[in-house]
């Protein structure tokens, strides 16, 4: 490698740590999609970057290629006509074996060189990167933009910054003495090396492929094992430009390309459980159901498996202070991408009797009635609201829609929206429902489902939130309350079902969002996760120190 991509990117390595450290607001990425930020002519090269790649097969050279598949539709309408080069599991992993020696040896300051230099290359693609999340995720633009580039970039720099520490803890060597009376001291000269595990999976998730997948991609890449990307088969292309971006800058850099590859599949031939379950494969990184993250946890075990499975988030509302911005941050967040969000709240705990708020007391019809009207307002405007709702992912997300009016008595019905550039686009909005605990869903209801359940008071509230917590998993819990002491029961509750809580957002900050360098996303302490992302031990799992030692002259 002829330039020091340390030294190039170490300004914003050193800021990253420093963030890290603070957990406050923090990112080298600008999250808006503008020309004044990214270059006049940026947006226009993304979409036609993007549009090149359609219908054709997507130029990725890899070993052992036996044909090209893809049958990716965007939720918008079309489908993308991109094929991928199918490359068989045992060419794939043998590449990625013999490519992790000189990976290995390069170092823990090469290889995060290199990892913020794919970083730094990948901030540049960012729109081409947000149409191809777009057209596979269904998300709007502004948000495929935020979350599947900038974001992203943020969580996989947030992964590479907090390996780095961890390496960096590690000395390269040291010099043993140990005193022996009147005699010579015993001396020992000792090395330690960072030694990866081995080849790691990657298995990318339909509705976040990037925003998922980047923590585990970055975080095995910079501390030496080679990376197989498994895309969701629906959701292929933004990690196709993934591995392309990682490739070249692996050549580019001096190493083998087979550093990180892809591997495609068909979904009615799925390749996930044969290759989780190889020797070779020694970690996997997984976002999805809860029977496969299961099935990963309890099979693969010859690999350290990291999960992010499916959960029901909870939240409380027990009084507010705001009743009207209350209601509104509600119904933006059960809006925000039509509830696709790993982190969207699906139960909503009320008190039968109903709750103290600025506008007097509100009976529980009331609120219910709130924060549907909210809904309403905010997507009133179908132009505006396809801005906010994008697309349904899944055409099995909208039978989920349909099978779900029958679980209890609707508040709000679903309704069809006509998108007004893409007509064949699957727009929809949200479906509320109320129910009492009795009758409240036990498992997940992925999408723009949510429950509005009465129970027996406060306390019988946060009961059954922390509950479902500790039975089902949950990746957010919420409350809203003004007696400092219903909120202090919350955090007591939370704490001990294990899974974040956020207490009274009513402004611009809603439970859906997670930020990278500050909040600990997915603790790892509840059913629906088993590590947190990004912190130690999400790093520190990837490598091993090995030694050598000798006697010193």
């Amino acid at each position: 490698m002829t330039e020091d991509l340390f030294g190039r990117h170490e300004a914003t390595l050193t800021a990253a740590l420093d963030a890290i450290g603070g957990r406050g607001y923090w990112s080298p990425y600008p999250e808006a999609p503008s020309g004044r930020l990214y270059g006049e002519t940026a947006p226009a090269e993304g979409e036609a970057a993007f549009k090149v790649r359609l219908n054709r097969p997507f130029p990725l050279e890899q070993s052992g290629v036996d044909g090209w598949i893809g049958a990716e539709i965007s939720p918008y309408g079309d489908p993308l006509g991109v094929t991928y080069p199918l490359s068989g599991v045992d060419d794939l992993i043998g590449t990625a074996r013999q490519a992790l020696p000189a990976w290995r040896d390069a170092g823990p300051r090469t290889r995060t060189g290199v990892c913020l230099e794919i970083l730094s290359r990948l901030n540049q693609r960012s729109f081409e990167i947000a149409h191809a999340v777009m057209h596979t995720t269904g998300q709007a633009f502004a948000m495929a933009f935020q979350a599947g580039g900038p974001h992203a970039q943020d969580r996989g720099l947030e992964a590479v910054a907090t390996a780095w520490r961890a390496m960096s803890r590690v000395p390269s060597g040291s010099l043993w003495e140990k005193p022996q009376g009147r005699g010579e001291p015993l001396r020992l000269s000792k090395q330690f090396r960072i030694a990866p595990r081995g080849v790691a999976l990657v298995v990318g998730c339909a509705t976040f492929p990037t925003w998922n997948g980047y923590p585990g991609l970055f975080a095995s890449l910079v501390t030496g094992n080679p990376v197989i990307v498994k895309p969701h088969p629906a959701a292929v292309l933004p990690l196709a430009i993934t591995v392309s971006v990682c490739r070249d800058v692996l050549a580019s850099a001096g190493f083998s390309p087979d550093l990180v590859t892809l591997l495609v599949d068909r979904a009615e031939a799925p390749v996930t459980r044969e290759i989780a379950l190889r020797p070779e494969i020694r970690l996997i990184d997984f976002t999805g159901s809860t029977g496969f993250g299961d099935w990963l946890e309890q099979n693969a075990r010859q690999a350290r498996v990291f999960t992010e499975k499916a959960g029901v988030n909870v939240a409380v509302v027990a009084g507010t202070a705001d009743f009207a911005g209350m209601a509104r941050n509600i119904a933006f967040s059960l809006s925000l991408y039509s509830g696709q969000m790993c982190t969207t709240t699906q139960t909503i705990y009320v008190p039968r009797d109903g709750i103290e708020t600025d506008q007097g007391h509100k009976s529980f019809e009331e609120v219910a009635a709130a924060i549907a009207g909210a809904v309403e307002t905010l997507l009133a405007d179908p132009a505006r609201a396809v801005e906010i709702t994008g697309a349904i992912q899944s055409g099995a997300t909208l039978a989920r829609i349909a099978g779900a009016r029958a679980l209890g008595r609707v508040l709000l019905d679903s309704r069809d929206l006509v998108h007004p550039r893409y007509p064949k686009a699957r727009v929809v909005t949200p479906l509320l429902l109320t129910s009492d605990e009795a009758g409240a869903p036990e498992g997940e209801l992925f999408g723009p489902i949510t429950f509005l359940v009465a129970t027996e008071g406060v306390g019988a509230a946060i009961e059954a939130a922390a509950s479902t917590v500790r039975t089902r998993g949950a990746l957010t819990a919420a409350i809203h309350a003004t007696d400092r002491a219903v909120l202090a029961r919350m955090e007591e509750a939370c704490l001990e079902a294990g899974v974040a809580l956020s207490e009274n957002l009513t402004g611009g900050v809603f439970i859906n969002q997670s930020a990278a360098f500050s909040d600990y996303h997915g603790t790892g302490a509840n059913p629906a996760a088993n590590a947190a992302l990004c912190d130690d031990a999400f790093v520190a799992d990837r490598f091993h120190v090995l030694q050598v030692r000798r006697p010193a002259s």
